[in-house]
């Protein structure tokens, strides 16, 4: 029987205890935390709520409208996911991550107000965010949708303003195995009569039409919003508002423009209630930083991280490898799970690497290193040769292979780690430990 952690007990023994008490990993439905959020009085909180779904993008959508809000003087509650390094990411009050101890203390009022009620890991989380937002008395919070939309435990929440990034392709065993279906799932984050804004250039019209039977007021990327801009800045024009002469967002990527107008479109949507003058705009924009997405560590050689973990990610990221100088040689350090579209997301990026290094993850979804191997023989032997035959190794773990990867490349070579969060965020740590 596993024993029930108490305030006493450290996070990671929370953890442990809250992946094994509910049957299933993943098991969608508003029903259980509806219940248990109307017991803790977290289900309708005051402040202003803003839900961001997608199957792209939802990070860096989520770290400009935080920046932003806060350089404009808000308190800002983040709720995110996965984490990459440490759960307590998860929960950020004023860009600061929630601490142990508050994240304890509400793991343990969920767990006596739960009754009889079994609630998944993810459930946990949502449910101490909104707690800890509500204790920490927040103007604003932002919420990331984890999976889907409509079935989403943060979707028990009535937010002020939805924003759907992109819809693509990914967990199709829960949301269908086409943009048309998961683009009516994701839509669910709607609300009548209030913003709902999508950035996808060309969205499902299941998604369309979903918000237009609802009620929403639908804001189109390239009807109610677009942008513009040169080698120097850039313009986001609205419905009824301009900014002009912005620089490019702090963050790395040839999407982050098309993320920046939907924050900017949200902001002008709920400016009513959330004054944002430009100067904090543009503080926002140059101060935003999120580990894991196009991140290149300084030093040699050079390091690249990306969470990219399907098709439509992996294209982005291959746009952006472009976009960097020459390097003779990329070596890739990848890792993902077997719920992924593998060969897919891999023929994206296989032309552009040299040396693969495979890393088995920790996780019953996981791909061995081999089922990597694998992988990447089939996308590799489907497509054109190279000048010089690509390698194939595998390692126990992301950080091994990571340490294989640097001890091969020269100074002037390229290190890619891509894959899942499991696969980027150990070798993140291990750098970060190694710097301090």
């Amino acid at each position: 029987m596993l024993q029930t952690p108490t305030t006493a007990s450290s996070l990671d023994d929370w953890l442990v205890y809250l992946e094994s008490a509910h049957p299933k990993a993943i098991d969608m439905g508003l029903t259980r935390i509806r219940t248990v959020a109307q017991r803790m009085g977290v289900d309708a909180p005051g402040f202003v709520k803003i839900t961001v779904g997608g199957t792209n993008g939802k990070g860096s959508t989520c770290a400009m409208l935080e920046a932003i809000l806060l350089a404009a003087g808000y308190k800002v509650g983040l709720y995110t996911s996965p984490h990459l390094v440490h759960f307590n990411e998860r929960i950020r009050v004023n860009g600061s991550s929630a601490t142990d101890a508050q994240i304890i203390h509400q793991f343990d009022r969920i767990n006596q107000a739960r009754g009889e009620i079994s609630l998944s890991y993810f459930e946990y989380a949502t449910l101490a965010a909104l707690l800890q937002f509500v204790d920490s008395d927040v103007d604003v919070a932002i919420l990331e949708v984890g999976l889907g939309g409509r079935l989403d435990a943060v979707n028990i929440i009535d937010s002020d303003c939805a924003i759907i990034t992109s819809v693509d392709i990914d967990h199709t065993e829960w949301l269908g195995d086409t943009r048309e279906k998961i683009g009516w799932e994701k839509a669910h984050i709607y609300r009548k009569d209030c913003p709902a804004i999508c950035a996808d250039p060309v969205p499902p019209q299941t998604l369309v039409d979903y918000a237009t039977e609802l009620g929403a007021d639908l804001w189109r990327f390239g009807r109610d919003f677009n942008y513009s801009g040169d080698r120097q800045q850039w313009a986001y024009g609205g419905r009824n508002q301009r900014r002009s002469g912005m620089a490019y967002p702090a963050l790395r990527g040839a999407n982050q423009l098309l993320n920046a107008s939907a924050v900017l479109a949200a902001l002008e949507a709920l400016r009513d209630r959330l004054v944002v003058p430009q100067q904090a705009v543009r503080i926002g924009l140059a101060q935003v930083s999120l580990p894991g997405r196009m991140q290149i560590l300084p030093g040699t050689p050079a390091v690249v991280l990306d969470v990219a973990h399907n098709p439509h990610a992996a294209a982005v990221l291959a746009q952006n490898l472009d976009s960097m100088p020459f390097y003779p040689y990329t070596h890739a350090v990848v890792g993902m799970f077997t719920d992924k579209a593998i060969e897919d997301t891999l023929a994206k990026l296989a032309p552009r690497i040299d040396h693969w290094y495979c890393a088995t993850l920790d996780g019953p979804r996981a791909a061995t290193a081999q089922a990597m191997a694998d992988h990447i023989y089939k996308v590799i032997g489907a497509q054109d040769g190279k000048d010089e035959p690509v390698t194939v190794s595998m390692f126990d773990n992301p950080v091994q292979a990571f340490a294989a990867a640097h001890k091969q490349a020269a100074d002037n070579d390229r290190i890619l780690v891509f894959g899942s969060f499991h696969a980027v965020g150990p070798v993140l740590d291990h750098l970060g430990r190694k710097v301090s």
